[in-house]
Parts: structure tokens; sequence; C-alpha cells
């Protein structure tokens, strides 16, 4: 993905580390052998992050996180799925592409088939730059605000932190 978007990441799970102590956060959280962006665990709930920077078939990213619970290589009794998009996936004459929307219909889709998975497409306000591109000055009031929505997000999810 890049430095910029490494950095944003490191940066996610210092913060939700400090939001949420009782979650051992990790970036390139493993699952079946396959890297997500963010994961902590807290207890039998494990919360996963994907971070949609540029990527050009980010349903993949939800199609993969689908199989590995159906495969049963999630060892959790409830599983919440985050899929933050940049505004990368933002529409010129508004609204979202069909990327993101296919995303979310993946990610919808674990969810109902799944009664212990969770899923949360959120919007993530950075518009990340172009190779060679600087980085907005206020990139980290961004990451912030996401922590902030991931955090809100985890309060009404079962069980409880342990």
């Amino acid at each position: 993905m890049g430095s910029f978007a490494d950095d944003v990441g490191a940066y996610l799970r210092r913060e939700l580390s400090a939001r949420r102590p009782g979650v051992q956060w990790e970036t390139e959280y493993r699952v079946g052998g396959t890297p997500v962006d963010l994961g902590g665990r807290a207890g039998e709930r494990l919360v996963l992050v994907e971070l949609e920077w540029r990527r050009a078939d980010p349903a993949d990213n939800t199609a993969k996180l689908c199989r590995h619970v159906a495969e049963g290589s999630i060892d959790a009794d409830t599983v919440v799925v985050f899929q933050l998009f940049t505004r990368y996936y933002d529409l010129a004459r508004g609204g979202v592409s069909s990327k993101r929307k296919n995303a979310e219909f993946v990610g919808r889709t674990a969810a109902d088939l799944f009664d212990h998975v969770t899923y949360h497409p959120l919007d993530f306000d950075v518009a990340p730059p172009k190779r060679g591109g600087e980085r907005p000055d206020w990139w980290r009031d961004d990451a912030d605000a996401i922590a902030a929505a991931i955090c809100d997000r985890l309060e009404g999810s079962s069980p409880p932190e342990e």
C-alpha cells in the first residue's frame, strides 16, 4: 500500500490500543495465513480492520474473510469486521464506486450468513495521494475520527471487552 498507508495503519493501531486497551491490537494480523491490516482480540471476540486505500478490488478482502469464517480458520466466538473506505472510492458525481458497493455486498452477505459475524463499512475521510503526492496535513485528525467510529461501534457489539 505504500509508506503513507503503513503509517496510517500504525497510527490507528496505537490510537485503538489507547482507546481500547483490553484489545490486543496488531498490524498485519494473520487470519488463516492471510494478512489483515489490523486485528485485535479481546477474549473470544476478534476485531478485524481492512483499510481500503486504493485497492482495485476491495471485495476480495471481504471475500477472503468470509471464506476463512466458512472454513472455520477463524477461532473466535464473535468476529467484528470493519472495512474503511478512503475517498478514493467516492465518485465525482456523488455516491460511491461499484467496487465499494461490491465489497459492502460481500461483507453484509457474510454477516447475514454467519450469526457470529458483524460487518461495518466506514468512510475514512482521507484522499490517498497518488504515488509521490503529498500527505494531507490533517490525516491524523481523520485517523482519530475513524478510530472513534470503530470504538463507538465496538461499544454496541457483544460480548463486552474482557
